[in-house]
């Protein structure tokens, strides 16, 4: 490591560096632990279409305040 580098590392979660990202445009959000969210306990695509992948990853939840959107789900495909 060079001088300049932290030698502490945060742990974030992808909820938590989503919020983050999204704190940094002047959006105010809120992460959310895995599975506590009730979006994420549907199917996430419909199995009637060819492009559908099978497995799915479900990587958490971020409300989001003051907009449109409630929330926002993160998943990964593949």
């Amino acid at each position: 490591m060079h001088d300049t580098e932290s030698d502490t590392f945060v742990y974030q979660s992808w909820p938590e560096k989503f919020s983050g990202m999204l704190k940094e445009i002047g959006i105010d959000s809120e992460s959310k632990e895995i599975g506590t969210d009730e979006i994420e306990n549907d199917d996430y695509y419909s199995r009637y279409f060819a492009q559908t992948p099978r497995m799915v990853t479900n990587r958490g939840c971020i409300d989001v305040k003051n907009s449109n959107i409630d929330a926002i789900q993160i998943i990964q495909k593949g």
